[in-house]
């Protein structure tokens, strides 16, 4: 997956620098096989709902959680299509296979 647009480079750097905190990996690894309401996440995370309302909003944003709100909970669950999307991006490093050694500087 080649980045071919200013959108496509937003996305990729949007869904990695989501991925570069302990607490919202966590939280990915929560939803991985159920969605989770923010009651549920805070307290098995035993963190406070504002700090992981903060991590949730970075996470939603990137693409990479979805939420509805039923009554007034809010419930997360991954959003796997965009997941592929930054797998996609990683999977076309490991295609080549080949990395060729630095050539001699000249100067």
């Amino acid at each position: 997956m080649q980045i071919t647009s200013p959108l496509d480079s937003t996305v990729i750097l949007a869904g990695f620098h989501a991925l570069s905190d302990p607490l919202r990996l966590q939280v990915l690894g929560l939803l991985h096989t159920q969605e989770l309401c923010v009651c549920e996440l805070c307290e098995v995370m035993e963190v406070s709902q504002s700090k992981l309302s903060f991590h949730l909003k970075t996470l939603k944003d990137a693409g990479l959680v979805c939420s509805r709100q039923e009554g007034r909970w809010i419930y997360y669950r991954l959003n796997l299509p965009q997941m592929v999307v930054l797998e996609e991006y990683l999977a076309q490093y490991r295609q080549t296979g080949v990395m060729f050694p630095a050539r001699p500087c000249q100067k």
